[in-house]
C-alpha cells in the first residue's frame, strides 16, 4: 500500500447508509439460547456480521477463596476476540488492553442487575468469545451475555439490552457498522435496563452536541426496545422447543 491512507467511502447518501440501512434500522440480529452443552447457561449471537458465543458458569465455589465475599457473589467476565476473528486480530493471541477494557465494562454492567446477594461466598464466570468481528462487539456481548445469564436461571433485576448510535456524515444513525465506526465522526455505545430506565454502560468517542445526544439516545431506546423482544424470544425458544442436546449451526 506504500503507506497510502485508506480512503473513506461514502457513508449517506441519498437518504441510505453504506449498506443499504436507514439512520433508525438495526443491522439483521439472530439469537440462540443454549447452544453449549457443558455450560450453565449460554447463548449466541449473529449480529450484522459479527458472531459471538457467551457461556455462563456458577453460582460456584469462589476460588481462590481470598476473593470471596461473605455478603454476595463475585461476578467475573472474560471478553476475547479470536485470533480469526478479524484482520486487526489476526495473529494476536492472549488478552489486549482493549479486551481488558471490555471485560471490566461488562463485569460491571451487570453487577448493577444480578441478585448477587442470592449467593454468598460464590462465584458466576461470563465468558465472551468473538469468533468474528464487525463493529459493535461490545454491544452485541452484552446482549448475548444477557441471555446466557437467563439461560443459567441467574436471577436478575432486568434483561440488559445494548446497542451503539454514530455520527455519520453530519447524522445521528444507529448501530453503526465497521465502516461507520472507522470512517465517523461518533460512537456511542449504550446499554440499558429498559424496566428501570436505567443506563448501565455509557462511552462515548468523539464530540456531539446536546440535541445530537439527545437524539442518539432516543434512537438508541428505541432500538433497545426491538432488541429486547429478540433476546426474550431466544429464551422462550428454549422451553418451547425443548432438546436434550442442542446443536449450534454457524453459517
Amino acid at each position: 500500500m506504500n503507506g497510502e491512507v485508506a480512503k473513506a467511502p461514502e457513508l449517506y447518501k441519498d437518504g441510505r447508509r453504506l449498506d443499504g440501512r436507514a439512520l433508525d434500522e438495526l443491522r439483521p440480529i439472530k439469537i440462540e439460547a443454549r447452544v453449549l452443552n457443558d455450560a450453565d447457561g449460554s447463548a449466541y449471537i449473529e449480529w450484522g456480521k459479527n458472531k459471538i458465543l457467551a457461556g455462563v458458569y456458577g453460582p460456584s465455589e469462589c476460588i481462590p477463596r481470598h476473593d470471596q465475599s461473605l455478603y454476595r457473589s463475585v461476578i467475573r467476565c472474560r471478553y476475547n476476540m479470536a485470533p480469526f476473528s478479524g484482520l486487526e486480530e489476526h495473529g494476536k493471541g492472549g488478552p489486549s488492553r482493549r479486551s481488558k477494557e471490555l471485560s471490566k465494562v461488562i463485569k460491571e454492567a451487570f453487577e448493577n442487575v444480578i441478585i448477587s446477594e442470592n449467593f454468598p461466598k460464590t462465584q458466576i464466570e461470563i465468558f465472551v468469545e468473538v469468533l468474528q468481528s464487525d463493529g459493535g462487539t461490545r454491544c452485541a456481548a452484552l446482549t448475548a451475555a444477557a441471555v446466557a445469564l437467563a439461560d443459567a436461571g441467574i436471577p436478575m433485576k432486568d434483561l440488559i439490552c445494548a446497542v451503539a448510535v454514530g455520527k455519520i456524515a453530519g447524522h445521528m444513525a444507529v448501530d453503526p457498522s465497521k465502516e461507520e465506526d472507522n470512517f465517523g465522526e461518533s460512537d456511542m455505545p449504550i446499554a440499558f435496563s429498559l424496566r428501570t430506565g436505567e443506563i448501565l454502560l455509557f462511552q462515548m468517542d468523539g464530540l456531539l452536541t446536546k440535541e445530537e445526544l439527545a437524539k442518539g439516545f432516543s434512537l438508541a431506546r428505541a432500538a433497545a426496545e426491538k432488541i429486547h423482544k429478540i433476546q426474550v424470544d431466544a429464551i422462550k425458544k428454549v422451553y418451547t422447543e425443548p432438546k436434550e442436546e442442542r446443536l449450534l449451526l454457524i453459517k
